[in-house]
């Protein structure tokens, strides 16, 4: 994805911020696993019918992960249990968990049914970027129909929040055709994500007040930073 279209994109978060939208698919990793004693839990079909490894059920979507996408718990004021917190940014509801993996160079999701024109998400990243590729086949197959790079984010509430990986940043893609599986990539332990949403460039329902435009320069500020994981 090339400069104009990322500007072209944090034009659309800042427009449509604060709105609710119709008919959007918002993946929030709440309420699969207990908080805050949670972490690790296996997503798999949670999304899609089924169950997760500690055996909880959501919405029906048609959306499933592999056994490396795990759930991880987010820091809220008083409650420490990662290294990882929205720092009581965005919606209130997506506040307690998110996804990540421990191993292997990337996770993804098969969305079934499949899906068009774009999806987004928040994600944080201060120590070690990412990359998102979409695919017109389900488990990373057929053509890619479009391919994203996440830089490093920024990282400043750790005081108050006890977490390195907070708050998390908003980026989204288009593509045209229709995709049936996301692959989420990184150096595992060390990027999570939330909100991840279809329907709508932005993440969720209520957007983090940040900037796409941001994310170049998320790096600044951490040279000396000892690198933390996502979890200790």
């Amino acid at each position: 994805m090339n400069l104009r279209r990322i500007t072209i994109l944090a034009a659309v978060i800042a427009l449509t911020a604060g709105s609710a939208m119709a008919g959007v698919i918002d993946l929030t990793f709440e309420n699969i696993a207990p908080y805050p004693n949670g972490s690790n839990v296996q997503i798999l079909n949670y999304y899609n019918g089924g169950f997760s490894s500690v055996g909880s059920s959501g919405t029906n979507y048609g959306i499933s992960f592999p056994s490396n996408a795990l759930v991880i718990c987010l820091n809220t004021i008083g409650t420490g249990c990662s290294n990882t917190s929205r720092g009581g940014l965005g919606d209130p509801a997506s506040q307690l968990a998110g996804l990540f993996w421990l191993d292997g160079p990337s996770t993804f999701l098969d969305y079934a049914a499949g899906f068009t024109t774009g999806f987004s998400f928040n994600y944080s990243a201060p120590f070690f970027g990412g990359s998102i590729q979409v695919y017109s086949g389900l488990d990373g197959t057929g053509t890619l129909l479009a391919s994203l790079t996440l830089p490093t984010t920024p990282s400043t509430c750790s005081s108050a929040y006890g977490a390195s990986y907070c708050p998390f940043y908003p980026i989204g893609v288009t593509f045209s055709g229709t995709a049936q599986s996301i692959n989420f990539g990184g150096t595992a332990n060390y990027i999570v994500f939330d909100d991840v949403t279809f329907g709508s460039a932005t993440p969720g329902n209520t957007p983090e007040p940040s900037s796409l435009i941001l994310l170049g320069s998320g790096a600044l500020g951490l040279a000396g930073v000892v690198r933390r994981k996502l979890m200790m």
